[in-house]
């Protein structure tokens, strides 16, 4: 009972391995290994990002369970912010490596429950044998991309968070002006009439005020004009870029209801560097799948599961909406006004949901087989939209 040793499969199979559970941390990273189910893991201790001590405990964790030096080695993490680097990191350890995603992990029901690394390690090893042996459903794996796949993607989250910090900075000086009982027509407008400016009761804006008013207007300039160059170099790649990216992005904005934002979003966060291989993964990864309850005689639905692409989420409805604008005469738009389109506000907003989980399958096929949605129409001068 004492001794831990390898005795002669791993998860009930037939050829050895090494599994290594890893739960991450800012400042030190927990490692659980185990060469088998039902065997008591090994736990160990190493400051963050010490691929060194990494691969010096590996050898050890090989000696302790009695394991040759060529012994297939398998290890697994949660998917979180420190990205795909680990994963990279290990594959030339030569570690087969999976990044698990975090919502996909079985945990107790209880309503209080042991939580600690050391537990969590543990628990992410023992998933991790079982997964090994076979078990698919035993945690979901995240698709990793290829450096270049990744670095692509920054250039539309800057976008969106430069978009997103200037609208902040707008409601503060909104607010800001509110306060005293000013109110803006349109914020464009606040360099030239700050100075004419004036209070509830008709006296001139305070001295402090209007200096923080001024700053935050400064700093909204700045934001502007990163947005700007941010847009500019979008628009080059739309119009010359070789990339796979690029191309598929220049194929969706063909459609119309389809614009730069939504097009070069679908094309870099889903389309382009995705091998998606039916329907159902397509709406899996957007998080516009439903969720059903059953327990008995107790059926309902609770609403879509959100798992998925969060940034892909929320402009699939926006452009859902656009469609049935823009797209009139087209199947889907036909079919969600026969089903939905008489029904209560409600009801529309659950038939948008449907609509953009159609239309998201919709333009996949379009970009495989290169056929528009049944009844869409193409822009008559497509180029122009990216100008």
């Amino acid at each position: 009972m004492g001794t831990t040793t390898a005795s002669g499969t791993a998860a009930g199979g037939d050829t050895l391995v090494l599994a290594i559970g890893f739960e991450l941390g800012a400042t030190e990273w927990k490692m659980a290994f185990s060469p088998a189910l039902g065997q008591p893991p090994r736990h160990r201790t190493v400051a963050a990002g010490e691929m060194e001590a990494v691969k010096k405990e590996i050898a050890a964790a090989k000696a302790r369970f009695k394991l040759s030096a060529d012994v297939r080695v398998v290890s697994c993490y949660e998917a979180g912010r420190d990205g795909f680097w680990i994963h990279r990191a290990l594959e030339l350890l030569g570690v087969k490596n999976q990044v698990v995603d975090s919502a996909a992990i079985e945990v107790s029901r209880r309503s209080r429950r042991a939580k600690t690394d050391r537990l969590d390690a543990e628990k992410l090893v023992n998933q991790l044998l079982r997964y090994v042996s076979g078990d698919r459903r035993a945690f979901r794996v995240v698709r990793v991309p290829t450096e270049e796949e990744e670095d692509r993607r920054h250039l539309h989250r800057a976008l969106k968070t430069a978009k997103g910090a200037r609208t902040a900075v707008t409601n503060r000086i909104k607010g800001l002006l509110a306060t005293v009982g000013v109110r803006l027509k349109e914020i464009v407008e606040l360099p030239r009439v700050l100075e004419r400016l004036r209070l509830w009761n008709g006296k001139e804006l305070p001295r402090w005020l209007k200096a923080r008013v001024e700053q935050d207007w400064q700093e909204r300039e700045q934001l502007q004009r990163r947005i700007a160059e941010l847009e500019k170099q979008r628009r080059e790649l739309l119009r010359n870029g070789k990339d796979s990216g690029s191309e598929c992005a220049r194929k969706l904005i063909q459609l119309r209801g389809m614009g730069p934002n939504a097009s070069w979003l679908y094309s870099l966060e889903f389309f382009a560097w995705r091998g998606f291989k039916n329907r159902r993964q397509i709406g899996g990864l957007a998080g516009l799948t439903p969720t059903p309850y059953q327990s008995g005689a107790d059926r309902r639905e609770q609403g879509i599961c959100k798992a998925g692409n969060r940034w892909m989420r929320s402009v699939a409805i926006e452009i859902a909406w656009g469609w049935l604008r823009y797209q009139p005469d087209s199947d889907l738009s036909r079919w969600y006004q026969e089903r939905y389109g008489h029904g209560s506000p409600r009801l529309r907003k659950i038939g948008i949901v449907a609509l953009a989980r159609k239309l998201l399958i919709e333009l996949w096929k379009y970009l495989q087989t290169g056929t528009p949605p049944a009844g869409a129409v193409l822009k008559t001068r497509p180029r122009q939209q990216t100008v």
